[in-house]
């Protein structure tokens, strides 16, 4: 039975980009499965002054794609209600507190409030100071704080904005969003890992191989460019969508499926990440930056890139996490922008038995691979007899799950289920403030490695190719290579 929430909304950035393309969308299928019903508003704020009728079409158009009546479509927007609003402002704050009050009292929401801060992390701090000391927080529901990457830029500006916002908002109602965590593929490691002792036996060092992790987007920086100047991939997707999918597929067990005990277990992986030096990163690590190809624009004639930009588009490299059950096990990484294909894929590469009796050459290396996007589903690689009349011989068979379209439809995008996450206090899909620190601490030193390389070593690859050619070395060093290789059909 579905179990209605009570919530008030306060967006911060209520006119952007994200609240229209994600939050929207999702707030509205929360509220067609009926997990939202009467019980909830809506508030949006930013600089612009709308009015809420001019904010309730944004918002009608926002949904306008999905499979909506007209009356579903005003119904649900009807819960939404716009302030402009300055967030250095004291006065605004005060003005949105009578608001938020109001809308309390008329949608019987008992003072639970999210508040969404869906803009650039420099306003955070003040947006946090300003919700508590102006009379925001209520003291009769929960009160939880949604924020966005990027969380800070290296180690020291994390630790400084997380002591900011903890003034204000204990670490129990900070909800640091990681949309690859709410990605049902990724969602599904525990579940595969910790409910088949075929593979909970297998994942451990004496079993697994190699694992590959590969975020691949056919797009460039498009209008992002500005951002990604100061960013770069090793910022904007290693320390957060990378290094938090490496923490759920090398964690130890947690004792119970609670959001205490991943939590737990992944704060211990992400700290048993190998921290490289200098020499370390020069032989694990390989920075690339997309040039023209495909009849496609290099990254330095794109809008807002510095025509000598050092900022790397791609990176590949291998990690090791250092605890007791996967220490020595290889994990290969890589992410780009215009590669081949847009894809996220993690393949988890099975060692050969030490010994086999039809020779080594016959056999494939067993291979579990998680499609995540475009087309979730699971494939294993296994050895199996050829139908053949004049000799036995071996063949790969594949072994595959794909969610049919009928469960696709049914799929909550990343951000519905972690809005509903939300709502009922589950943090298991969220980063703690642990997970961050130690994700900065390993990114940091891969940086700080790379630029001390005659000034930060990039090695271009052409638009439309899989990157540079030092990421396929990086395997073969190994004795590796990739699995995921779509530039070779």
């Amino acid at each position: 039975m579905t179990s209605e929430q009570k919530s008030l909304f306060i967006i911060f950035g209520g006119t952007g980009d994200l609240a229209q393309r994600k939050l929207y969308p999702s707030l509205f299928n929360l509220y067609k499965q009926g997990y939202l019903k009467e019980n909830f508003a809506v508030i949006g704020t930013a600089r612009r002054p709308w009015t809420n009728e001019r904010y309730q079409q944004i918002v009608r158009n926002s949904i306008s794609g999905m499979e909506i009546t007209a009356r579903q479509a005003n119904e649900f927007s009807s819960h939404f209600y716009y302030q402009s609003h300055n967030v250095n402002d004291t006065q605004h704050y005060e003005t949105l507190r009578q608001l938020a009050d109001e809308l309390d009292k008329k949608y019987a929401i008992n003072g639970n409030r999210v508040f969404y801060l869906a803009m650039s992390p420099q306003f955070f701090s003040t947006i946090c100071e300003h919700v508590k000391t102006q009379g925001l927080v209520t003291d009769n529901g929960y009160n939880r704080v949604v924020i966005e990457k990027p969380f800070g830029r290296d180690v020291k500006s994390a630790v400084e904005l997380n002591d900011s916002i903890n003034q204000y908002f204990p670490e129990d109602d900070v909800y640091r969003i990681d949309h690859y965590l709410g990605k049902e593929m990724i969602q599904s490691i525990p579940a595969l890992r910790f409910s088949n002792n075929i593979f909970n036996a297998l994942w451990n060092y004496r079993y697994i191989d190699n694992i590959q992790i590969t975020l691949s987007e056919a797009l460039g920086v498009e209008e992002r460019a500005g951002y990604y100047e100061n960013a770069g991939a090793l910022r904007d997707m290693v320390q957060n969508h990378i290094l938090q999918t490496v923490a759920l597929l090398t964690m130890n067990a947690p004792t119970m499926y609670t959001d205490a005990d991943i939590r737990k277990e992944k704060i211990s992986a992400l700290k048993a990440l190998r921290v490289y030096d200098q020499a370390g990163v020069k032989q694990n690590f390989v920075f690339g930056q997309y040039g023209a190809g495909n009849g496609q624009a290099a990254y330095r004639e794109e809008n807002q890139v510095a025509p000598d930009s050092k900022t790397e588009t791609f990176v590949a490299g291998k990690i090791f996490v250092d605890n007791m059950s996967m220490a020595g096990v290889p994990i290969y990484v890589r992410t780009g922008k215009r590669l081949t294909t847009k894809n996220t894929q993690i393949d988890v590469v099975f060692k050969n038995a030490p010994y086999n009796i039809f020779g080594e050459d016959q056999l494939k290396r067993n291979i579990l691979t998680f499609k995540v996007d475009p087309n979730p589903g699971m494939e294993l690689r296994l050895n199996g007899k050829k139908v053949d009349f004049d000799q036995y011989s071996i063949q790969s068979m594949h072994l595959k799950h794909e969610h049919g379209e009928e469960i696709q439809s049914k799929m909550p995008v990343g951000y519905e289920k972690l809005l509903y996450d939300v709502l009922q206090g589950d943090t298991a899909s969220f980063s703690h403030w642990d997970e961050v620190y130690y994700s900065w601490r390993f990114v940091d030193a891969i940086r700080q490695g790379w630029q001390k390389q005659a000034e930060g070593q990039i090695d271009l690859y052409p638009a439309g190719s899989m990157g540079p050619k030092g990421a396929d070395d990086l395997l073969a060093a190994d004795g590796n290579q990739w699995h995921f290789r779509p530039d070779q059909g």
